[in-house]
């Protein structure tokens, strides 16, 4: 059992919270791109409301504990350990609900590399718990338009998470796991359950695109969010996403073990 204060050490001691990884020109910077509805930062949202830049950084100095001072425009940025303890309460209550009526999940990272152990952990608890975890669209190809191109990449699942990986990627060594932002993947992944005559999550939980392109779709969503990704916690704002909880999302993965085994613990789930 990990302790509330126990993790607020750990979220602090860590970087996770706290001071954190991202810059506040990085954060900023999306911001702005968010404000001029760039499609890598909305990541598969359509706002329902303006938000500008001096309301975005409202929102996440009130969602995340950033500086709310327009002027300050440099440095390190901040989460506010408080919120993200806060957030992953409520995203364990998310969990217990789900688990308690055995309903079907989804798991879906741009950040295998980092988290796929947080989600994969979560995923082998609801399914002991009698919820399905779905898979739909396993080995689907999935193009992504990025600033090189177009780039083919196929879609995996690693202990019930889906992930993008590139063509041949294990046959070559390659680690596997790419990092996305794109909310294609999911929408992907819910087209072939249609086409299967479902199911359809009850609750998509993950990052990036899967949480956007889910809560867009009318699909319940959770996910984790770093400072420089506004659309979450627009979602979030606007009722599409029901949790988001603030973090660091590029520290090393063992890092996020003990949120995993306090959020199973909160949400009664710990094997």
């Amino acid at each position: 059992m990990v302790s509330r204060g126990a993790l607020r050490a750990h979220l602090v001691g860590f970087g996770l919270a706290g001071v954190v990884g991202t810059s506040r020109e990085t954060s900023l910077r999306s911001y702005r791109a968010f404000a001029a509805r760039d499609p890598r930062v909305t990541l598969g949202l359509v706002p329902e409301s303006s938000w500008g830049e001096r309301e975005l950084i409202a929102l996440m100095a009130a969602r995340c504990g950033v500086s709310g001072d327009p002027a300050d425009r440099a440095g390190a940025d901040v989460i506010d350990p408080e919120l993200t303890l806060c957030a992953l309460d409520a995203f364990a209550e998310r969990l217990a609900e789900v688990a308690g009526a055995g309903a079907p999940v989804m798991f879906g990272t741009g950040h295998p590399h980092r988290l796929l152990g947080f989600y994969a952990g979560l995923a082998d608890a609801l399914s002991a718990a009698g919820c399905p975890v779905l898979t739909p669209a396993q080995g689907r190809c999935v193009d992504i338009t990025t600033r090189f191109g177009v780039r083919k990449y196929n879609l995996e699942y690693v202990r019930g998470v889906a992930l993008l990986c590139e063509p041949g990627g294990r046959e070559s060594g390659r680690e596997l796991g790419a990092h996305s932002h794109s909310p294609l993947p999911v929408r992907v992944a819910l087209q072939a359950a249609a086409e299967d005559g479902g199911p359809f999550p009850e609750l998509l939980v993950g990052d990036h695109g899967w949480v956007c392109g889910a809560g867009q779709l009318g699909i319940g969503a959770i996910g984790l969010a770093d400072t420089d990704d506004p659309a979450l916690f627009v979602g979030e704002a606007e009722g599409r996403i029901s949790v988001v909880v603030p973090v660091d999302d590029a520290v090393r993965s063992a890092y996020y073990r003990p949120l995993t085994r306090y959020v199973l613990n909160r949400a009664c789930l710990s094997q």
